[in-house]
């Protein structure tokens, strides 16, 4: 019997967190699922960044991935947008890290390019290879979590070659990687 390993991919959010797992077995990938966490009806951001841990480590406790594949947030035309994100997925990456699960961080540029073949690809364009890849029957109705589920295949796709995102394997690896931003 081949190695068996799980994957995690989250597409961070403070409106929607998007996720997906697939298992590859062999070299080979199977969609195990895809979701999201809906945090609209939310105000307090601290609730929302409570509930992308609760639900990460849910996540985590469940389907124990070996691995968890995360998009990094990108800068837009909001300085307060990006702020959010970063929020987001520090504390999904937290985490990741108390449970021991080693991190990799995708720029979504990467993450398209990956899947699609073109970085500038749109969520749907995105969307509609992975149903092609993985055999999906249907396509959710807010694509986040195909977003999310794009990060773990992205990650699959990846494995072996030499990458130029970060990846931890502990907020020890963590804090050595990035002494400028730990106040001491």
């Amino acid at each position: 019997m081949g190695r068996e390993k799980i994957i995690l991919g989250i597409d961070p959010g403070t409106t929607i967190m998007g996720f997906g797992i697939i298992q590859v077995t062999n070299k080979k990938m199977k969609f195990v699922q895809m979701n999201e966490l809906m945090l609209k009806k939310y105000d307090d951001p601290f609730t929302k960044l409570k509930l992308i841990f609760d639900r990460t480590i849910e996540l985590i406790d469940t389907y124990h991935p070996d691995e968890i594949a995360i998009e990094a947030p990108f800068y837009g035309k909001n300085v307060q947008s990006m702020l959010k994100l970063g929020r987001a997925q520090g504390v999904a990456m937290a985490a990741g890290l108390s449970r021991q699960v080693p991190i990799t961080e995708y720029m979504p540029k990467k993450i398209k390019m990956a899947i699609t073949g073109n970085g500038n690809a749109s969520k749907e364009q995105v969307a509609r290879m992975l149903q092609s890849i993985l055999n999906l029957k249907t396509l959710p109705k807010n694509l986040d979590s195909t977003d999310g589920l794009a990060a773990a295949v992205c990650h699959f796709y990846n494995e072996g070659k030499m990458e130029t995102t970060k990846s931890y394997s502990s907020w020890a690896a963590y804090v050595k990687s990035n002494e400028t931003k730990v106040k001491k």
